[in-house]
């Protein structure tokens, strides 16, 4: 199994979550292809992810990326920078700047033999 993974990217999991759950499963050429059409801004690291992933394969394990498709694709939660916001009659209003953490796992598709069916003598 090929990782890759991103640490602390400034952006709430859930806005990633959106990204990576369209390319989950999918070959590397799909999910390049994807994340060049999508419109989301977590697009560009994700796709630096990919990038890199297949980097992995091809240096450390010698794949090429015809082979390979998106295994798994984790976007857990980071740290949180806390801050506020001042309010009216001296009050705070707290913020969260949430940051996530993204794991990606590629592997190599198996090719699947074409089941050959029995003919049936009817006599």
């Amino acid at each position: 199994m090929i990782t890759a993974s991103l640490k602390n990217y400034r952006i709430s999991p859930r806005k990633v979550r959106l990204v990576a759950d369209m390319i989950r499963g999918k070959t590397v050429a799909q999910a390049k292809i994807i994340l060049i059409g999508a419109t989301k801004a977590a697009k560009h690291p994700l796709a630096d992810l990919l990038d890199s992933a297949i980097a992995n394969a091809s240096h450390n394990f010698k794949i090429t990326a015809d082979s390979l498709f998106v295994k798994e694709i984790r976007v857990d939660q980071g740290f949180v920078l806390k801050r506020s916001m001042p309010m009216a009659r001296g009050s705070a209003f707290p913020i969260k700047k949430r940051t996530s953490h993204v794991t990606l796992t590629l592997a190599v598709a198996e090719v699947k033999a074409p089941k050959v069916k029995a003919k049936k003598n009817n006599k």
